[in-house]
């Protein structure tokens, strides 16, 4: 049984790879997209609240906005070219709220993606997070430098 859960969680992540790899032109235009999917109900994960920080030098986090999932899963407009530098940055997904919400009472109040971004001018970053009342898994897509 458990294999059969990690072979769901690992197919979704697949499908969701394969949606989220060709650029809407909408979306081209900001340097991060978000896509989360419940992988319970096997569709978008819709109204899942997120925050996106930067570490700061002294090592805290700032954060640098706030917003939820739309009808489809996706957050494409997170953050701006001129806000997103590179640095280290964390994606915060209140998972909780989420599965309360469908009277579920999950294990995780959150889910924290932490990830580098390096060489950001011209590059598109995608993040896509499968969740689980029980677990979550997470993929980065970063494109090529765009000019």
């Amino acid at each position: 049984m458990a294999f059969h859960s990690v072979f769901l969680v690992f197919l979704a992540g697949l499908a969701l790879c394969s949606e989220a790899a060709p650029l809407d032109p909408l979306d081209a235009k900001h340097p991060l997209f978000v896509k989360v999917v419940d992988s319970v109900r096997g569709s978008p994960a819709p109204n899942v609240p997120v925050k996106l920080y930067k570490e700061a030098a002294d090592g805290s986090w700032e954060l640098l906005n706030s917003k939820q999932t739309n009808d489809r899963g996706v957050l494409p407009e997170l953050t701006t070219k001129e806000q997103f530098v590179a640095g280290i940055y964390k994606l915060e997904l209140d998972t909780a709220s989420y599965w309360k919400s469908m009277g579920l009472n999950p294990f995780y109040r959150h889910a924290d993606v932490v990830f580098t971004a390096n060489d950001v001018v011209n590059r598109h970053h995608t993040i896509a997070v499968v969740l689980s009342p029980f677990s979550y898994s997470t993929t980065a897509v970063v494109s090529e430098p765009v000019e």
